[in-house]
């Protein structure tokens, strides 16, 4: 429901998706995702939470999805929009063996912060 709602309003600005997106500047988009980008990687050197950093992880990968994504669309052809796809796949197994290592230190050290990982050294 809310999908035809949306699809109405761009009827009724008079333009398709990519017209829409075209009338916002292109600064705009590299400005968020240049933010999005720079608080994830302050987020992985600063927290020491494993989930907290993989979430990190998360939004620069995103951060670059969403600049990709608007590239592709000003420039109006779809390989932008393939490779954001590409991306998502890569990030959705970071997030499955991430989670798989984070579940097995939880299990053997009941934390989840990373500084424990220097017990690893020899």
């Amino acid at each position: 429901m809310l999908f035809l709602s949306v699809k109405k309003i761009y009827k009724i600005m008079g333009g398709d998706v990519n017209t829409f997106i075209q009338q916002i500047p292109l600064e705009y988009f590299i400005i968020l995702s240049t933010v999005l980008f720079c608080l994830g990687v302050l987020g992985v050197l600063i927290r020491k939470n494993a989930i907290v950093i993989l979430g990190c992880v998360e939004l620069m990968l995103n951060s670059v999805n969403l600049l990709l994504a608007a590239f592709s669309a000003y420039k109006g052809d779809g390989n932008g929009q393939l490779l954001v796809f590409f991306i998502m796949v890569v990030a959705a197994a970071e997030v499955a063996v991430g989670l798989a290592i984070i579940a097995m230190m939880y299990r053997n050290t009941r934390s989840v912060d990373v500084s424990i990982f220097n017990k690893l050294r020899g």
